[in-house]
């Protein structure tokens, strides 16, 4: 017996991605927004706003255009929230790591110069990885975060190491 909800031939999947697995742009895309384009209302050629923001891909042949890949901004980024909020965690964690911060349960400040490093290390090489795609103040906040850092982790190594010479000098 047939159930008239589950009937296949009524189900269609269709897919509306604008590219294909190969990243380039699929040909029932370009002819999709054609037909948008030459359905929709004209709108009048000038306008005291100015311009419009372009928000359609002008492609030729499917095999002939390249489009940026998904993700790539086409102009200046603005500041992220979760970025910042990002940086400031692995700084923090940093921070504690360099004794900023008293461990809750003994009162006394925590000192992992190897942990330090390894957080200032890893916000580096975000730093690296984002090179060229931040704002200005995202770009900002990590220069600022990364340079007071590393200068912290400087310090409290010459600290840690007068202090081993110390105590070497008094076992004598």
């Amino acid at each position: 017996m047939s159930d008239p909800k589950h009937d296949d031939s009524s189900f269609r999947v269709i897919d509306r991605r604008l590219f294909n697995a190969e990243g380039e742009i699929r040909d029932e895309a370009v002819r999709e927004e054609r037909h948008q384009e030459e359905s929709a209302p004209k709108a009048p050629a000038s306008s005291a706003k100015g311009p419009a923001p372009a928000t359609r891909i002008d492609a030729a042949p499917a095999a002939e255009s390249k489009v940026a890949a998904p993700g790539v901004p086409a102009e200046e980024p603005k500041a992220s929230r979760g970025f910042e909020m990002l940086v400031n965690f692995v700084a923090q964690n940093a921070a504690m790591l360099l004794g900023a911060y008293p461990d809750p349960r003994t009162g006394q400040p925590l000192l992992d110069l190897e942990g330090a490093r390894e957080m200032i290390d890893m916000l580096d090489s975000l730093r690296e990885a984002t090179r060229n795609n931040l704002a200005a103040e995202d770009e900002r906040l990590m220069l600022d975060v990364i340079g007071s850092l590393k200068l912290s982790y400087l310090e409290m190594t010459k600290a840690a190491a007068r202090a081993t010479q110390e105590q070497a000098k008094a076992r004598r």
